[in-house]
């Protein structure tokens, strides 16, 4: 037994997403051959791959298969995150991916499901960021349990920056951190725009996997500052099943489409899609109404990513400053975790595609 042969085997396994084989996408590295045992590393496009499981036992199939039932396959399942960033990308250019989490109206639980997507990926070993763009209502300071926090500011090359507050293994801004949060932030637009690009560019980020970025609801100067100056790898849509949240919705799917900005919607998150009682988790109670996302997603040929339940434990989450995705396990950590995983592969999907177009 060779690793040619090895090779040839794996050549029969696709990526379900990417729908080519693992090693013409450069996917399987090391191959080891040590006697009867088999030995290579899987580099998926994500940690928060979830369909990990999956291809690790096509993997073990086809060597199976293709070689011999009497191999024992050793799989080193590691990953490598994806990015369509350029390398004369100056701005932010440790970060591999941004990603916007938008509303067409406020209300809708934004923020909520922005904090908790950004620990659930940090969950899985991906670095991740979260800017709390929204910069009239600022949440994400109260959310996170940081309101009485202030980043350090050091001086470089003559300019000071700030170090992003560091808590649940996720680096964070919010202009909430340097404003009086019981006043009105009473500033015109340029100014917020303004401000807003200093939590982008006056920041000492790193190395990031996914930069989350909670925008304030609507489609007004700070969503399009966003999305014309950063480059913005892709949108989520966060909505409640009503027709009214999705008409909103439709309008800040506008924006995104607009070819002025063609920021690619990875999909929509229907938060608050129904109510199950504790002691009847099998009934499920639609009080906002039942379809509104699912029908708006296939309009624009886009998947929706999570359906959110009305859950008690989320609102207290968002007052005690502990994010549901912590956990303990329920299934609210379940629904954010796959959650992650969803928008992690609709982002390696996307990075794909560009790639395709750009050859």
């Amino acid at each position: 037994m060779n690793i040619s042969l090895v090779t040839d085997a794996l050549k029969h396994v696709d990526d379900p997403d990417l729908k080519k084989d693992l090693v013409t996408l450069n996917i399987i590295e090391n191959i080891r051959v040590d006697g009867k045992t088999v030995g290579f590393d899987v580099v998926l496009t994500t940690p928060a791959c979830p369909l990990k499981n999956q291809i690790r036992q096509s993997c073990i199939d086809a060597i199976h298969k293709y070689i011999s039932p009497d191999i024992e396959v050793v799989i080193n399942m590691t990953s490598r995150v994806t990015s369509r960033r350029k390398a004369v990308d100056h701005v932010l250019k440790d970060v591999r991916n941004i990603i916007a989490v938008g509303s067409g109206k406020g209300g809708v639980g934004k923020s909520t499901v922005a904090v908790n997507l950004a620990v659930a990926l940090s969950q899985t070993g991906a670095r991740v960021g979260l800017i709390d763009a929204d910069i009239y209502g600022p949440s994400i300071p109260i959310m996170l349990g940081l309101v009485k926090e202030h980043p350090q500011v050091f001086e470089k090359e003559g300019k000071a920056y700030i170090y992003p507050i560091e808590k649940f293994g996720i680096k964070i801004l919010s202009i909430g951190f340097f404003v009086d949060q019981s006043k009105a932030l009473i500033w015109r637009g340029p100014m917020a725009s303004n401000a807003l690009r200093q939590l982008f560019t006056d920041a000492e980020w790193g190395a990031l996997d996914y930069l989350i970025i909670d925008l304030p609801p609507g489609t007004g100067d700070i969503p399009l500052t966003l999305v014309q100056d950063f480059p913005v790898t892709g949108a989520i849509i966060v909505s409640t099943p009503q027709e009214v949240a999705i008409a909103d919705v439709r309008k800040a799917a506008d924006m995104f489409h607009n070819e002025k900005i063609h920021i690619p919607l990875l999909g929509l998150v229907e938060n608050m899609s129904y109510f199950a009682p504790p002691d009847q988790p099998e009934k499920k109670y639609f009080i906002f109404g039942q379809g509104g996302c699912r029908k708006f997603a296939a309009e624009l040929n886009i998947p929706v990513l999570g359906q959110i339940p009305i859950v008690a434990a989320i609102a207290d989450s968002g007052d005690t400053g502990i994010p549901v995705a912590i956990g303990p396990e329920s299934e609210m950590t379940v629904a954010f975790r796959d959650l992650a995983g969803k928008v992690a592969q609709q982002v390696a999907i996307s990075n794909a595609i560009r790639d395709v177009m750009q050859q």
